[in-house]
């Protein structure tokens, strides 16, 4: 979905109310993952940053989308991500309840960490 929403909150209320509670939920672990970080609108989507762009989100015609800008960190955890849709970096998911919510939060924590020098 091609957004002109200037914030995040914008983007996310322009959902339907099941992809707002799932976008909602992965906003979440974006921001417990590790150091807060900077949230703002790029591409048209969501983006999270920590002196590093470090993932996107978005909600597409089929299917949400993680985008993790560290495809190295999807790629070593793709077992515990099962069946899910994946690209390089993407995580694609139609519910929230697809997520291994702990392999995402893994994720997010070692891609946060990539541009700190970890």
């Amino acid at each position: 979905m091609k957004s002109n929403a200037t914030t995040v909150a914008e983007y996310v209320g322009e959902l339907p109310a099941e992809r707002q509670a799932a976008l909602k939920k992965v906003r979440s672990l974006i921001r417990k993952a590790g150091p807060k970080p900077t949230e703002s609108i790029h591409y048209g989507m969501p983006v999270y940053d920590v002196n590093h762009l470090v993932c996107g989100l978005a909600s597409q015609k089929n299917y949400m989308a993680l985008y993790v800008c560290e495809p190295e960190i999807v790629d070593a955890h793709r077992d515990a991500l099962g069946k899910l849709n994946c690209g390089k970096g993407c995580i694609r998911f139609r519910t929230v309840d697809e997520l291994p919510l702990d392999a995402i939060s893994q994720i997010l924590e070692e891609a946060g960490a990539k541009g700190n020098g970890a």
